[in-house]
């Protein structure tokens, strides 16, 4: 009997202590649903074996659950943010393709025209033209230079002497320089690899250019310094310093 009760008054403590309740009311609790075969002892031993292998349980969970909640929250907010700029980014990116496109496709057409007269005014009798290398991406393409000067039949520059291809890059050039005037331009030395002919052509072209811009050409040539308007040159006496020289040739002489 006294072991009876001590039993009995161990169950109320614990009822008490870890479910809170009193044992009336637990007495008086339902019986939850019990699955075929099942006794409340086996369930709950079950159940307690299912409460062991759960572990611990952390009394701060909610709270974390609740703080990752949040930063879930945040963070989403932020992905959604992400992907517009993307999506408005992207928007800006095509509208800057199309008008680089735009702008490429109108100084190619130009400068490739330009190119055309040009090498034809260098090369009488002679035929040059650029072609792009992928004319359906405009982005990606690159530029090809075909020279084909009178009595030759090759286009590319590399079968070119050292002159014809000299003379092939000025006429690229100034075919730039039209399309796409500038005050002044600045010349290094071009001239150096051509023959009395082929230059007689160039500074023709020079003379042409210099009605519309002004022309800043650094020579050894004698014939392209008298075809200038002023001539600047640096000179150092032996054992002195260098000094600079000028001279106004005259305007068309």
């Amino acid at each position: 009997d006294a072991e009876t009760r001590l039993r009995l008054e161990t169950h109320v403590e614990t009822l008490r202590r870890d479910l809170d309740i009193e044992p009336d009311t637990a007495m008086a609790a339902e019986c939850p649903p019990l699955p075929d075969g099942t006794t409340p002892a086996a369930r709950a031993r079950d159940l307690e074996r299912d409460l062991r292998l759960m572990g611990p349980i952390n009394p701060l969970a909610l709270e974390e659950y609740q703080a990752l909640q949040e930063r879930h929250g945040f963070l989403t907010a932020q992905l959604e943010d992400v992907k517009s700029a993307r999506r408005d980014l992207g928007k800006v990116i095509r509208a800057i393709d199309n008008e680089i496109m735009s702008v490429f496709a109108s100084a190619y057409a130009d400068v490739s025209t330009n190119f055309e007269a040009l090498f034809e005014t260098l090369f009488p009798g002679g035929k040059g033209q650029l072609r792009l290398t992928d004319p359906d991406n405009l982005l990606e393409t690159g530029i090809e230079v075909e020279a084909r000067p009178s009595g030759k039949n090759v286009k590319k520059l590399s079968l070119l002497s050292g002159g014809e291809r000299s003379l092939t890059a000025l006429a690229f050039l100034f075919a730039v320089f039209r399309s796409r005037p500038s005050p002044f331009y600045v010349l290094d030395e071009v001239e150096a690899a051509l023959d009395d002919m082929n230059l007689h052509r160039f500074l023709d072209l020079l003379h042409e250019f210099r009605q519309e811009a002004q022309l800043l050409v650094v020579s050894h040539q004698k014939r392209t310094m008298e075809a200038a308007d002023v001539l600047y040159g640096v000179t150092m006496q032996p054992g002195g310093s260098s000094r600079v020289l000028s001279e106004k040739v005259g305007a068309g002489t």
